[in-house]
């Protein structure tokens, strides 16, 4: 069973939201998809101060077995992506919920994350 912490919201695509309380949010991929993908070799991620709508593709994560477009959960605008993963891509397969966050933006509009689902929701995806 994938671990869903309670204090994050996610995505019918597996991309998981943490509120930072500032007008700022991290954006990660859940514990289930990186079990999905198998080991991580490669992450893509966009350069700072670009802005996403909701849904928009802002990167790729590779794998042994695939590669996977990321999709954006709220509208931001990119303003820290995780260097860490640039040497270290395998960190989403061991941290996805800590060390691996991809993106740190700007929210558009904060209102927009209670759009997402909560774990429970989540849970129900993938359980």
């Amino acid at each position: 069973m994938s671990e869903i912490p309670a204090d994050l919201k996610y995505t019918k695509e597996h991309e998981w939201i943490k509120d930072l309380g500032n007008g700022q949010a991290l954006v990660g991929i859940t514990d289930y998809a990186q079990e999905s993908l198998g080991d991580v070799t490669f992450v893509e991620l966009p350069p700072v101060d670009e802005t996403f709508a909701t849904g928009d593709t802002f990167g790729v994560v590779e794998s042994v077995k695939a590669a996977s477009d990321l999709y954006m959960p709220v509208s931001g605008t990119i303003v820290e992506v995780n260097t860490v993963l640039e040497d270290a891509p395998e960190t989403v397969n061991s941290a996805p919920y800590a060390d691996a966050w991809l993106v740190k933006i700007a929210l558009t509009d904060p209102a927009e994350l209670d759009g997402l689902l909560d774990a429970k929701a989540y849970s129900q995806i993938v359980g």
